[in-house]
């Protein structure tokens, strides 16, 4: 696909059944969309971001995960989390979880999901998850298992993160989102690698050997942060300072909390250079990154501030960075 030729990284979606406002809209399920993606490409990372036990079982999920990982040769990334509140949280006719039931189902999904992953065959019997002979053969393609993304920034998560963890994801400090400054969402950042690398050495695991991943479209920086070339190169400095190892930035949808022009992403798409859709479904979330060499660039304005950040912060480019569209 064009989006390989042009140095693309990665390209993630939700995992929901329907979300806040795209709920009256078109809506596709995230793991047939990312297998329709895998067989478009050949060398884009796929991932989620994030499944939760809201709608998933472990038994099921690790099926689907090995497939997927099949199909695409190996290149997909799971992001998991705990979940929250909203249309999937009830959409199985279950009643609302707490948060501690949450966290309580996270701690038990994801080291049950990842013995599926790595095992030809699981019994386990669980409060919430259990497996009876649950078979996987061939298991993944990526050995011991495709990574994990692990989003938390509350204790018990930060700890599955660090162990479980090829990844760590995080939105910044939610109470920072309407009202923050750029300056305290920087100070909750650092605390948050900084709590995880107390988790990570409480096992003695280096907390390097983890990603780190910043959704940049729950910050407060997230409608500043493309107002000019300045602008972004300084957010970006800013995150991989801080020790952020890729940004991911929302799909501009019109109508929206994500609003911005998509015309520039279609018109670089058809002909321009910097960016390209990936088809198939509702993968609204794109990836700049990972910084190991390679060069960022926004999602709004134009693609001229984003290939002079690149030559300022990476000289030379090139670009490198994943994005998802629904339109074709």
């Amino acid at each position: 696909m064009r989006a390989e030729e042009l140095g693309f990284h990665a390209a993630y979606t939700y995992d929901h059944l329907s979300w806040r406002t795209f709920r009256d809209g078109p809506w596709f399920g995230a793991l047939p969309t990312l297998t329709a993606a895998a067989t478009a490409t050949t060398r884009l990372r796929l991932g989620t971001l994030v499944t939760s036990s809201n709608f998933r079982h472990p038994v099921t999920l690790a099926k689907e995960l090995i497939s997927l990982d099949d199909v695409s040769g190996g290149r997909v990334t799971l992001g998991i989390g705990a979940g929250g509140d909203g249309f999937d949280a009830t959409a199985l006719g279950q009643e609302k979880w707490t948060p501690r039931e949450r966290a309580d189902r996270l701690a038990e999904f994801v080291p049950l999901l990842d013995r599926l992953l790595t095992e030809d065959a699981v019994t386990q019997e669980g409060t919430f998850y259990s497996a009876v002979e649950a078979r996987n053969i061939p298991g993944c393609v990526q050995r011991p298992r495709l990574p994990f993304a692990v989003a938390a920034t509350g204790p018990r998560g930060l700890r599955l993160a660090a162990r479980y963890g090829q990844a760590w994801v995080t939105t910044g400090d939610p109470k920072l989102y309407e009202t923050g400054t750029p300056a305290e969402s920087d100070a909750a950042l650092r605390g948050q690698i900084a709590k995880l690398g107390t988790a990570c050495e409480a096992i003695g695991r280096d907390v390097a050997e983890l990603d780190k991943i910043l959704l940049t479209a729950f910050t407060p920086d997230r409608s500043t942060m493309l107002a000019s070339l300045d602008a972004f190169v300084d957010f970006a400095g800013r995150q991989r300072e801080a020790g952020f190892t890729e940004l991911v930035l929302h799909w501009p949808i019109a109508d929206s909390d994500f609003a911005a022009d998509q015309s520039v992403w279609r018109a670089h798409r058809d002909g321009g250079t910097g960016a390209a859709g990936v088809r198939g479904g509702d993968v609204f979330f794109l990836t700049v990154g990972p910084w190991r060499g390679r060069a960022p660039a926004p999602y709004a304005t134009t693609h001229a501030v984003a290939e002079a950040a690149a030559a300022r912060l990476f000289p030379p480019p090139p670009l490198c960075f994943g994005q998802g569209t629904t339109s074709p």
